[in-house]
């Protein structure tokens, strides 16, 4: 059945779901920095040896009347056969909140069947661009820690020729939480103290980036 994965509405979830949204944090090491950052988490996190992935990710676009096109993300593990894709809808970042110590949006996950590319597609979406991820994942908590190195796709579609984008790992420190709980960016910020100076956590802003 070619139907399996629920449609994705275009407006934001709300009702009958929890709104859940996304706290994060981001920062980076250079390459000779990784091990040092590896060795503090380790001690810092729950589970002593951290999972790795390596995940393909496509960005999806669908322009509408709207001035910013709507943005989904499909995500797969390519070291874990039989895994599903993920769906992914990340709202605009709640701004002007000076309080809170992370970023905060609203955030979906879904896990979908095979189809979920073709299906976009046929929703009327266009790839915008596609990355190799690779890194590792700690956990403390509900508080995730990702640090992992983004690769260029060379040949699109071809995830097997890829090259690094930079000489530096991307560090991320998230939580997925229902709407309200701004006491996990306190977490969040008090975690991230301790990484200090390895890694510097901030609250950024993507249109920065």
């Amino acid at each position: 059945d070619s139907m399996e994965a629920p449609p994705v509405t275009m407006m934001p979830v709300t009702g009958g779901t929890i709104n859940m949204m996304e706290y994060l944090l981001q920062g980076s090491v250079l390459d000779h920095s990784l091990e040092s950052l590896i060795h503090r988490l380790r001690g810092l996190c729950d589970n002593m040896e951290p999972e790795t992935f390596l995940d393909h990710e496509m960005v999806f676009l669908l322009k509408g009347q709207q001035a910013s096109p709507f943005v989904l993300r499909a995500r797969r593990s390519m070291d874990r056969g039989g895994a599903p894709w993920h769906l992914r809808y990340l709202g605009q970042p709640e701004m002007g909140d000076k309080n809170r110590h992370a970023l905060v949006r609203n955030c979906v996950d879904i896990a979908t069947s095979e189809n979920l590319t073709d299906f976009l597609m046929e929703m009327g979406f266009r790839m915008d661009h596609e990355f190799v991820a690779k890194g590792h994942l700690f956990r403390k908590g509900i508080m995730k820690i990702m640090v992992y190195k983004i690769f260029r796709i060379l040949v699109p579609g071809n995830t097997d020729s890829t090259e690094a984008l930079s000489l530096s790992y991307l560090v991320e420190l998230s939580v997925v939480a229902p709407a309200g709980q701004d006491m996990v960016s306190d977490d969040m910020r008090n975690f991230a103290e301790q990484l200090k100076p390895l890694v510097h956590l901030e609250k950024i802003d993507p249109k920065r980036l």
